[in-house]
């Protein structure tokens, strides 16, 4: 363990104008606070708080960051207050501890759900004070240096599992290479030792096979680089087991056929130099296709810079080399650390890099839940990233695989809530379209535009998919609510009473929802029946409905008989419904699947558990299974107003003669007559012919019955019929 005086000293080293007299006064404070405790390891539990202070003393920290290092645990785990530490050593000091303080009190169900609320409360401190993070990867380093103490298996895998899949990402984001690495190699030994064990053997191998390679390139680099008249420090090491092994796994490529394992950095006096030592190499050896990156001219979010390149260089080796300044490799190593942000005024979150800080606290406050968040959270978490423009020459980066819908939600939550389309390279192209380094996008938008449900199977990053997600749960409930106060409205009035507010407020805590409206919405989404409710209301219903003994149970024949009647009495043909009645447009509507019903269709409303309301062809087999609950059913008709102009889908099973032109006839047919293929299924095929399933967009039922006949005039089809259940 760290003693007082060499902690001192550490920070001495590097920061004459430390603060002393709180360093020693913190130190004793934790080690009398935690006194007796003791770690997994048998150690005396302060040992921990002092390692992490030592930790932030390598990052070359503030005061405020080693005395936080050294009180983290003392509110979780003492019995000191954030009162007291604030009395003792300020409100920043106490606001650092607060902010990274493990939430071990916090009552939460499963360990995701820990997880998720730890991460929730750190983005949240760190937004102000980026040193709340430092401090907890620290904090996190310790305990993953310390990972074998700890008995279970299972707690251990969880630990490296979430010190894989967030701590590394997050140092990653910061710039903290060497952190970050460390963390990356500690979990992987935990999760895969197998996989790091042959990695190390192979490497062990090329070792024992060419022991002196790596003092030979780099001599033979810095020969190069001399006659050239360019004076460089050139140092050159393995890659890690992990990033060894992230890159086979990524790349599908064999340990030999990688072309980094050996990294060589160059280190020179400035910018022009390290383009004068590329074209210095390139020159000289053999350049590996689509391995040049200048993130230099475009650094990383991080604000990493430097030069990559491969090349087959000496002795026929392939081999990466990272071309940088000395100030360069600082800020690649230690990151936000590197610039000693504390000095004037504190730390800001306000620079370029943190871009991603403010994207995830957007994320937070989009996200319902602690789960959703770490979600997201992990997709921003993404390092293999794409370089875009904005048509004035912003740059974007995102994830790779990203599209234009993840592009617009990065500029603005507005851009891309009315995102309508999108310029790539000066070109339209759909929004699914994958996005590549160097493009540059213009997003088109509309002010009557809003996110589209679809858009989230190819969005990518945490950002777009919380957006996205929020309007579909706000749109969605204000459909549950409306078609809920419909189903309400129509229940109570059947018995001759009114719906009130109040009522509904008298029973909701029955049904265990916390306001009216989550009661209604409930109603709506089929989890909650509207005469439950009426019943709960008024309970004397419920005593003469079991007089009944299911007198009010009616067969479906019947219930068709009755909507039929019912319809004529209102004056409705079958050909020309007016509104659908006991729905209000725009409610959350779902055409059944199994009998893809066509205006023009006789039809019925079933209130469906979490969709709303099914619509079935009033002959559909699948009704049968509702014939015991009369309360789901609902009178529905089309709406003639709206006839021709939606689109609806007609599935037709057709037996087509397997010879040249089948499928060319079929498509041409069905193309002179307005219809559109939007789904072609083959389900047996044989010498002579092919059965299929065919999903046809057309405007209503007599459109389907005109492309019917005119399918089974054609000579290359044998037999069509619409497709039923």
């Amino acid at each position: 363990m760290i003693r007082q005086f060499e902690l001192v000293e550490r920070v001495q080293s590097y920061d004459p104008e430390a603060d002393e007299d709180m360093l020693n006064r913190a130190y004793v404070y934790g080690l009398k606070k935690h006194g007796t405790q003791l770690r997994a390891s048998g150690d005396p539990y302060f040992s921990h708080p002092v390692e992490v202070a030592g930790i932030l003393a390598e990052m070359r920290l503030d005061t405020s960051s080693i005395v936080t290092g050294l009180l983290h645990d003392t509110i979780e785990d003492t019995d000191a207050t954030r009162e007291e530490i604030a009395g003792l050593f300020g409100e920043n000091i106490a606001r650092l501890v607060d902010g990274v303080t493990k939430l071990s009190r916090l009552e939460v169900q499963s360990e995701s759900t820990k997880e998720a609320e730890n991460l929730r409360k750190l983005v949240l401190a760190m937004s102000s004070d980026i040193r709340v993070l430092l401090v907890k990867l620290a904090d996190r380093l310790h305990n993953m240096r310390t990972l074998r103490h700890i008995k279970e298996p299972a707690r251990r895998r969880r630990i490296a599992r979430e010190t894989m899949d967030l701590y590394a990402p997050l140092a990653s984001r910061i710039g903290m290479e060497k952190v970050k690495r460390e963390l990356e190699e500690l979990a992987f030994a935990e999760l895969n030792p197998d996989g790091r064990a042959s990695v190390l053997a192979r490497l062990g191998y090329l070792k024992e096979k060419g022991e002196q390679i790596v003092p030979q390139i780099e001599a033979e680099l810095t020969k190069t680089l001399l006659e050239g008249g360019l004076e460089a420090q050139v140092s050159g090491r393995e890659k890690t087991p992990h990033s060894i092994w992230r890159k086979m796994q990524q790349k599908n490529v064999s340990f030999e056929q990688l072309a980094d394992i050996m990294a060589f950095r160059i280190i020179v006096s400035d910018v022009a130099q390290c383009y004068q030592a590329l074209g210095l190499l390139h020159g000289s050896y053999q350049v590996l296709p689509q391995r040049f990156k200048d993130y230099i001219s475009v650094p990383k979010p991080n604000g990493y810079r430097s030069l990559h390149t491969g090349v087959i260089g000496p002795l026929g080796q392939r081999i990466e080399i990272q071309i940088r300044t000395a100030e360069m490799q600082d800020q690649a190593e230690r990151g936000v650390a590197a610039h000693w942000i504390y000095k004037q005024g504190g730390p800001s979150t306000d620079a370029p890099q943190y871009a991603w800080l403010r994207s995830l606290i957007e994320i937070l406050d989009k996200a319902p839940n602690a789960e959703e968040f770490l979600e997201h959270t992990k997709l921003e978490m993404f390092q293999d990233q794409v370089f875009c423009f904005t048509p004035k020459g912003k740059l974007i980066a995102l994830p790779r695989g990203a599209t234009p819908i993840d592009f617009a939600y990065a500029v603005h939550s507005q851009v891309g809530d009315t995102c309508v389309g999108a310029k790539i390279n000066g070109r339209m192209l759909p929004l699914r379209t994958q996005l590549s380094n160097g493009d540059q996008i213009e997003i088109v938008t509309s002010k009557a535009q809003t996110p589209s449900p679809t858009w989230e199977r190819f969005a990518v990053t945490g950002k777009a998919k919380a957006a996205i997600r929020r309007f579909i749960r706000i749109r969605q409930r204000e459909q549950y609510l409306q078609l809920g106060r419909s189903l309400l409205d129509k229940a109570f009035h059947e018995e001759g009473y009114e719906v009130t507010d109040k009522g509904l407020a008298d029973v909701k805590a029955n049904f265990k929802h916390a306001t009216t409206d989550d009661l209604v919405a409930a109603v709506g989404a089929g989890l909650v029946g509207a005469r439950e409710v009426l019943t709960a209301v008024y309970p004397g219903l419920k005593q003469k409905q079991q007089r009944k003994s299911g007198a009010d149970i009616v067969p479906i024949s019947r219930a068709r008989n009755k909507a039929t009647k019912a319809r004529e009495a209102r004056g409705q043909t079958e050909s020309g419904q007016i509104a659908i009645t006991g729905l209000i447009p725009g409610m959350a509507v779902h055409f059944a699947r199994c009998c893809h019903p066509l205006p023009g269709d006789r039809i019925v409303g079933i209130i469906t558990t979490g969709k709303g309301v099914t619509i079935h062809t009033i002959d559909c087999a699948t009704l049968e299974s509702f014939s015991d609950a009369p309360e789901r059913w609902i009178d529905v008709g089309w709406d003639s107003v709206g006839e021709g102009e939606a689109a609806y889908t007609g599935r037709l099973k057709i037996t087509v003669a397997n010879q040249p032109g089948s499928l060319s006839s079929l498509s041409t047919v069905i193309a002179r007559h307005e219809g559109n293929i939007s789904n072609l299924r083959i389900v047996n095929r044989s010498m002579d012919f092919f059965d299929m399933v065919i999903d046809v967009e057309v405007a209503d039922v007599k459109h389907l019955a005109d492309i019917t006949a005119a399918l089974r005039a054609t000579p290359a089809i044998n037999a069509v019929e619409r497709a039923r259940n």
